[in-house]
């Protein structure tokens, strides 16, 4: 009889491991060219007007929409400003969708600039590639970005260069870029910076989890109750209550809130458009959770292989070439490798618990060299772009007139 129940109970245990290596067994045979994830514009398209304008996320929300169509899924995109000006791409965070940085771009464009920002695939508007078949790493957000690029109805490459300002993942994302392509890029912003976080910073649960040893299927239900506990608005509902979003989300769940990776860190409150002030980044987390079908399996395969951490050989080498700049000031094949005044902007938020700045300022010091980084702080936490969007643009037109 003990042998029975022995049997039964090792056939119960295996059940799970036998279920996901049919699952993953089957996955193998759908074509990954049709392996899209959708955006959530079928849905946005079915309600009424007051609806859409009542989302955390109109789609209006910004100036110059558009939706690139590519083979990897659709891509929103938002560009307006001086036709003449100098070009401004922004690059916006893991878990926010673009009008993150919506204060920052409208301050740039007020002063004559032009400006490109666009959801990254699984956020927002934007649709994504099945993560099983194209990770969110480095290579695919080069892509995606390529692809935005190509979109615009000006040129944004070519003899001309662009700004690129990247906030938090946009950060990593935006140094990568320009190590692979620094004949494109002008100067480089990097606001609260992905790339460098120490491993310190992330406790043992959250390493397993995110280390792909666990079932993909387990790790994205287990994100999704963490962000989806705290409700979500539903179109029409006003509140004045951004607290009741996605943030209370992060108080349950595995692994404790203190013990989480920094990607996980409650969104910010704070709200995004001055004349909403009953919409937050946490309501329109909470919103793409629901709706966007491709954001918890980008979130994670994001944490799993974009550049977050351990990036040193990157910065090392975009730091070589401007040594190299600034080395050879009449060098006119060391400047198209170099950038603006030779070194990059990095700011920093006083009491940012995402990106720790007394980790990140000595960090970054040591591998760009003090002469390749100019440092700013900013009063506020890793939500800097949000809650001090004229402090942070006018930080950076004054790092690129000086």
């Amino acid at each position: 009889m003990q042998s029975q129940r022995d049997l039964v109970r090792s056939t119960l245990l295996a059940l799970p491991v036998v279920a996901y290596l049919v699952w993953r067994t089957t996955r193998t045979v759908e074509r990954p060219d049709s392996a899209i994830i959708p955006s959530p514009a079928g849905y946005v398209a079915a309600l009424s007007d007051q609806e859409q304008r009542d989302l955390p996320y109109p789609p209006d929300a910004l100036p110059g929409r558009r939706d690139v169509e590519t083979p990897h899924g659709t891509i929103r995109a938002y560009e307006w400003g001086n036709e003449d000006g100098q070009k401004v791409l922004l690059v916006h965070g893991i878990s926010t969708p673009c009008i993150s940085l919506a204060g920052v771009a409208k301050n740039l464009a007020a002063k004559g600039y032009r400006v490109l920002l666009f959801d990254l695939f699984g956020r927002g508007y934007s649709g994504a590639p099945d993560p099983y078949y194209h990770p969110q790493n480095v290579q695919l957000f080069s892509s995606q970005i390529h692809f935005v690029l190509a979109s615009s109805p000006l040129s944004w490459t070519g003899t001309s260069k662009f700004h690129m300002v990247g906030y938090s993942l946009g950060g990593g994302i935006s140094l990568a870029f320009t190590s692979y392509f620094p004949d494109l890029v002008d100067s480089l912003v990097l606001i609260a910076p992905s790339g460098l976080i120490r491993q310190s910073r992330m406790a043992l649960p959250s390493r397993i989890i995110y280390s792909g040893a666990i079932p993909g299927p387990i790790v994205r239900a287990m994100v999704r109750r963490r962000f989806g506990a705290g409700g979500v608005k539903q179109p029409g509902q006003q509140s004045a209550n951004p607290e009741a979003t996605a943030e209370k989300a992060m108080t349950a769940e595995i692994p404790d809130e203190d013990d989480t990776h920094p990607a996980l860190k409650p969104d910010s409150s704070a709200p995004i458009f001055k004349d909403r002030p009953d919409i937050s980044v946490a309501d329109a987390v909470a919103w793409q959770v629901e709706h966007n079908q491709s954001f918890i399996p980008s979130f994670v395969s994001s944490i799993q292989n974009a550049p977050i951490t351990e990036q040193h050989d990157t910065w090392r080498l975009v730091s070589q070439r401007l040594e190299t700049q600034r080395a050879n000031p009449q060098d006119k094949a060391a400047a198209s490798k170099g950038l603006r005044h030779g070194k990059v902007l990095m700011l920093l938020g006083k009491t940012d618990e995402v990106i720790v700045g007394e980790d990140l300022a000595p960090d970054a010091t040591e591998l760009l060299g003090e002469a390749g980084l100019d440092i700013g702080w900013v009063e506020a936490g890793h939500d800097l772009p949000i809650v001090k969007p004229d402090d942070i643009a006018n930080m950076i037109m004054k790092f690129w007139e000086q």
